[in-house]
């Protein structure tokens, strides 16, 4: 039996627990719906549909319109990236019979959030000899999971006088990987030896079961999410909590819509970006040329004149759905929220015009000629959507890929899935809206 589309949705953010991951899992969807790899294509015309994988982290793909591209495409752009911990280059270390993993935060956490609950480690060792290692450990049902240790209450009335931003020591969010095996050598009397013992044997599993040395760590790409399947929540199954569902229910959503899109005439674009979470920087990131080069390869393959003009005059032109998700209003914390403007689970998709902070910093801003003509588009769907701002204003504040889209001279707005429990290990949306995600993206990618 064919499953729902919310069922989809979380096999997918089970799986796909790293941007690798999601890139891997959606290319081979798209591929059985008939894309192909824009390097194996000379030439371009309409109908064709490609994609270009981006260091494994972000995909961009195009349906080939009928129209002149210069009159701009249809743009779903979300991130793939989430806050986690990564594996530092050089990170092992024993203390004390318990062996760890030193680990640097990505993103805005809470980090008193990631102790004393079961981490999975995923990621890529990429070995001297040209080799990659792919790394999944801590969901398979014969894994075993990690952790990161907290301080007991009876030990913990000096923590707990601190502020929550201070009483976990970011050098201290070290994943607890093996040891206390309770064996010691007794044939050598070195103490750099017994010191090491605990090290040396998850040395010897990472060299018999993964292939890898000590050394490797220097060249791998490791990171720590938490451990277990996405679910359904609630009696009524009407919410689902998950890890990573900022930015994947829209990236997801978007990718769904895009696939089964039917705009012949207007050529349509997915873009799945990178590190928003750090500031969209890197090769990979929305703030480097990673679209526009993509862009230009579709030109120069579709034999245009005068190439260079094109290409800025179809961004100039186009319009995108920046789909990220916004911060549902919390009626337990209502005095962080301005609740007129607050977006609400079973609310349905949700548009932010600006995003930022305090005086609208680091916003694109949306022109309401492109948000009357959005309104119309779903209103004709009858897609259920509402309007928001992140919290109240001062309350703090956020950023999306939305800043970068603009600076192209395109017409841009966010909108996305209402979160609540935004960047915790485990976060809360609701089935509805992101199902009128979903419809509210195909609707946009009919625009003309």
């Amino acid at each position: 039996m064919k499953k729902l589309l919310q069922e989809e949705y979380i096999d997918f953010i089970s799986t796909a627990k790293t941007e690798r991951l999601c890139v891997s899992q959606l290319i081979k969807e798209a591929e059985e719906n008939g894309f192909c790899d824009i390097n194996k294509k000379s030439v371009l015309k309409a109908g064709d549909k490609v994609y270009t994988n981006k260091m494994g982290k972000a995909l961009v793909m195009f349906k080939i319109g009928s129209d002149d591209i210069a009159k701009g495409l249809n743009i779903l752009g979300s991130h793939i990236d989430s806050p986690r911990l990564d594996v530092k280059m050089n990170p092992l270390y024993e203390d004390n019979k318990i062996v760890y993993l030193n680990t640097h935060y990505y993103g805005g956490i809470k980090k008193y959030q990631w102790t004393a609950i079961p981490l999975s480690l995923y990621g890529v060792v990429c070995l001297k000899n040209g080799k990659t290692i792919n790394i999944s450990i801590g969901d398979a049902e014969d894994d075993p999971v990690f952790c990161i240790s907290d301080i007991l209450p009876h030990l913990a009335s000096k923590q707990m006088k601190l502020s929550a931003s201070d009483f976990i020591d970011p050098e201290k969010l070290d994943l607890i990987i093996g040891g206390a095996s309770g064996q010691s050598d007794e044939k050598d009397g070195d103490d750099k030896k017994k010191k090491e013992l605990e090290k040396d044997k998850i040395l010897k599993i990472l060299k018999e079961k993964y292939s890898f040395e000590e050394s490797d760590f220097n060249s791998a790409e490791l990171e720590v999410v938490p451990a277990g399947r996405a679910r359904f929540m609630g009696l009524d199954k009407n919410f689902i909590l998950g890890y990573g569902q900022d930015d994947r229910v829209c990236a997801f959503a978007s990718f769904k819509a895009f696939i089964s899109s039917e705009n012949k005439k207007r050529t349509t674009c997915l873009l799945l970006s990178d590190k928003e979470e750090i500031g969209s920087y890197g090769a990979t990131g929305m703030s480097s040329h990673l679209f526009d080069n993509a862009l230009a390869e579709i030109i120069y393959k579709m034999d245009v004149q005068n190439a260079e003009y094109i290409i800025r005059k179809t961004l100039s032109e186009s319009m995108m759905l920046s789909s990220d998700v916004n911060a549902a209003y919390d009626p337990l914390n209502p005095e962080l929220y301005d609740k007129q403007n607050a977006s609400v689970l079973g609310g349905g998709l949700v548009f932010n015009k600006y995003t930022g902070s305090r005086g609208k910093s680091g916003a694109s801003d949306a022109n309401p000629e492109f948000i009357s003509k959005i309104r119309s588009s779903l209103d004709g769907e009858k897609v259920k959507y509402q309007f928001a701002e992140l919290g109240k204003v001062e309350a703090g504040g956020g950023g999306t890929i939305a800043l970068y889209a603009a600076e192209y001279g395109m017409n841009v707005i966010d909108a996305g899935v209402p979160v609540l429990s935004m960047h915790a290990p485990w976060e809360i949306t609701s089935v509805y809206d992101f199902l009128e995600a979903y419809k509210g993206y195909c609707a946009f990618l009919k625009m003309m």
